[in-house]
């Protein structure tokens, strides 16, 4: 079969490979579409996240690895012992590795487990014709929901975690740095949540256009405004919570800046190299920055720990 496999740095190759054989416990999906990751954008330009030199203590891979982790299909075959799946079954995949037993699993925050992996970063992803995941990691679709529409599910379950971990409330101003894919759900996901004025800045027309469609009440272009005054004029005291999702050193100080007193930056984003932060302006404000990292208990919501943790 083809995949999209990284070999190093920059170095990601359209190769025919072996199709992959299910093994008792596993489930075969045939792909139908798969997105783009930031992650994986990351991973082409910096390497970041790529498992290399040593195999994965949990999926047992390491690098060359086929890509890609935000996708969906139908299940082509399951091993023995698989009873949550059936041939045939639309899919979805929540692609987090984790082991089940260390502290942060016992706890429920699979997300955060000491062994944590992606498929398509730490074992071989959905860049492919066909990828092998655990039962655990398969979602079956209801039927309104297409299989492209199925492979946004895993980045808006990122969106979604960031503003269900964020301290906003309804009713509260928010801001979102960078409205690219991320960003634009994050939008959706505040405006579901409840927020009353959603600013979205980024420097590009044509993403801030597709922001103001899904509902962001102001945009502001980065390239051509000062987004610090655009912010604080459009607000009067700055917002109660900015998501930056972006990545940026620029966007990340903005978003500092704009947070009124006791407000929130919530970093969802990853940095290719470290990030500076005004310490004092945090202080003076009693403002806070957080971050996530995915997602868990999506579809529960449940906060019990879960072995079996949903999208």
């Amino acid at each position: 079969m083809k995949a999209a496999v990284w070999h190093r740095t920059k170095d990601v190759r359209i190769e025919n490979v072996e199709e992959p054989v299910v093994n008792p416990g596993q489930v075969k999906v045939k792909v139908e579409w798969t997105g783009i990751c930031g992650s994986d954008l990351h991973a082409y330009h910096h390497g970041i996240g790529v498992q290399t030199g040593v195999p994965h203590p949990i999926s047992g891979e390491m690098a060359p690895l086929t890509l890609g982790h935000e996708f969906a299909g139908t299940v082509a075959e399951v091993g023995d012992g698989v009873t949550n799946v059936n041939v045939g079954d639309r899919v979805t995949i929540e692609p987090l590795i984790y082991c089940g037993e260390c502290e942060y699993c016992r706890q429920g925050r699979y997300n955060q487990c000491e062994r944590f992996g992606f498929v398509g970063l730490n074992a071989n992803g959905g860049f492919a014709e066909y990828a092998i995941v655990q039962p655990y990691m398969v979602h079956k679709l209801p039927d309104q929901v297409s299989l492209e529409e199925g492979a946004l599910v895993e980045p808006t379950a990122v969106a979604f975690h960031a503003v269900r971990s964020s301290r906003m409330k309804v009713g509260d101003k928010v801001a979102v740095f960078g409205v690219g894919p991320i960003g634009l759900l994050t939008i959706l996901s505040a405006k579901a949540a409840g927020a009353a004025q959603i600013i979205a800045v980024d420097v590009s027309d044509e993403r801030l256009a597709k922001a103001q469609e899904i509902g962001a009440t102001a945009m502001i272009n980065g390239a051509r405004q000062n987004t610090e005054e655009e912010i604080l004029a459009l607000t009067g005291t700055g917002v109660d919570v900015a998501f930056e999702a972006a990545g940026a050193q620029p966007t990340f100080t903005n978003a500092v800046n704009t947070v009124k007193k006791g407000g929130e930056v919530v970093v969802i984003a990853a940095f290719a190299k470290p990030a500076s932060i005004d310490l004092m302006q945090l202080m003076v404000k009693e403002a806070s920055v957080t971050a996530i990292l995915a997602y868990r208990h999506i579809s529960t919501g449940s906060p019990e720990p879960s072995r079996f943790g949903l999208i």
